[in-house]
């Protein structure tokens, strides 16, 4: 039996329907928990409200998954971008942020967290394989929990900042790349290394088999000495 022209046109809005539905249901309708903690994650931050655009926008009236900077999966929480989203001030040990368990994303790139320290608890978001914190104004040592991060394939600390307080001592750097075996992008500009360069390299090397990107060239000073980090090169140079 033939199907004439006019009944294929008339089939396209059905199909057309048909397609929404189903990305639809691969976001998913966002799930009440996750929006309750997406809402106290939003009342927790301080930011410009003038110069947010994302943040601002966020309210309990629509799906947490059509807010900007919310991706979902089956109506849960897989990635979280706020870049750029003038925040300022501390992030809080028991914020909510540290409760979206199936987060896999994390960009909390270029704010102003006003030189206070990353919270431990990043490490209870053992999902993440991507997470970006750099230009955010963090301070003192780098937690040994992130190491928790199993999934971690990039991590970015990097500052643009001439003089960073972001530290990474020689144990924390031991204990932080033992099980990070997935990572291959590892972004550490500006940040300031007590490591000496053949530990860096032989932790680097035994931890780490997989990581091959240095994006940019990197200025690691400690004690008496300096050394430079190039795309898939190490080169070392010490002064008396």
């Amino acid at each position: 039996m033939r199907i004439s022209l006019l009944s294929w046109l008339s089939l396209i809005p059905l199909c057309s329907l048909f397609l929404s539905f189903l990305v639809f249901a691969v976001s998913g309708q966002c799930l009440g928990k996750q929006q309750s903690l997406l809402l106290d994650l939003k009342n927790s931050l301080k930011f410009n409200s003038t110069l947010s655009t994302k943040l601002v926008y966020w309210n309990e009236s629509t799906d947490c998954c059509s807010w900007e900077g919310v991706t979902c999966s089956e109506g849960r929480i897989i990635c979280l971008n706020l870049d750029s989203e003038s925040i300022y001030g501390g992030l809080d040990n028991s914020s909510s942020l540290f409760r979206l368990q199936y987060l896999q994303n994390l960009r909390l790139a270029s704010n102003n967290f006003n030189h206070s320290q990353i919270p431990p608890e990043f490490g209870n978001l053992t999902n993440l394989s991507y997470l970006n914190l750099s230009n955010s104004g963090f301070s003192g040592p780098v937690p040994t929990q992130i190491s928790r991060l199993t999934r971690l394939v990039t991590l970015d600390l990097s500052t643009l900042l001439s003089i960073s307080s972001l530290r990474l001592e020689s144990l924390n750097f031991a204990t932080l790349v033992q099980n990070l075996s997935h990572l291959t992008e590892l972004y550490l500009d500006g940040v300031f290394i007590s490591v000496l360069g053949i530990e860096w390299c032989k932790a680097l090397s035994s931890s780490l088999p997989n990581l091959r990107v240095f994006e940019h060239v990197i200025l690691f000073s400690f004690r008496a000495s300096s050394f430079f980090l190039t795309k898939a090169s190490v080169s070392f140079s010490y002064s008396s």
